[in-house]
């Protein structure tokens, strides 16, 4: 019997020269998603409170396109938990963390795991999973030094 292919969770820990707040804000606009991150089409928030976000998103990847709903908890300026409500994927799971660093900046730690129900989709992004997951984090940094500008810590990646 042969095993079902499962796309991979990916982790990754950065040191970034912005505060937790800051971070965390950049994050948690999903509403901005479309402006920066690679192959988010659009966002449409349903709910939206100071602790809880309820949103729809569109993301494409080539000549396919799939709209999924999650909800964002928002435990400023720490954490931000993204869990899978519905739309094309089995699950999904995704943390941030935004930890004060002794530079002053902040230690980020993003985690996400997530699995397709379509074959296609989950062929089509495992081709480009970590790197998909690299670009994208590497999205928030360029978005982060738009906003708040350079900072004298260079983001560095931390073991």
């Amino acid at each position: 019997m042969a095993s079902r292919w499962r796309v991979p969770r990916h982790s990754e820990t950065r040191v970034l020269p912005w505060t937790p707040a800051e971070m965390f804000d950049l994050v948690a606009d999903v509403r901005s998603y479309p402006q920066f991150l690679p192959w988010v089409a659009a966002v449409r928030i349903r709910e939206s409170s100071p602790t809880l976000l309820v949103a729809d998103m569109s993301v494409g990847f080539r000549s396919l396109r799939e709209t999924f709903t999650s909800r964002v908890g928002l435990d400023r300026p720490g954490h931000i938990d993204v869990e899978y409500v519905s739309g094309p994927l089995k699950h999904l799971h995704n943390d941030w963390h935004f930890k004060p660093h002794e530079s002053g900046g902040t230690r980020l730690e993003f985690d996400v795991d997530f699995e397709f129900k379509s074959k296609i989709f989950e062929r089509v992004a495992g081709a480009f999973f970590h790197e998909a997951f690299k670009r994208m984090v590497a999205s928030f940094e360029g978005r982060a030094q738009k906003l708040y500008g350079s900072r004298s810590l260079s983001a560095t990646s931390a073991a």
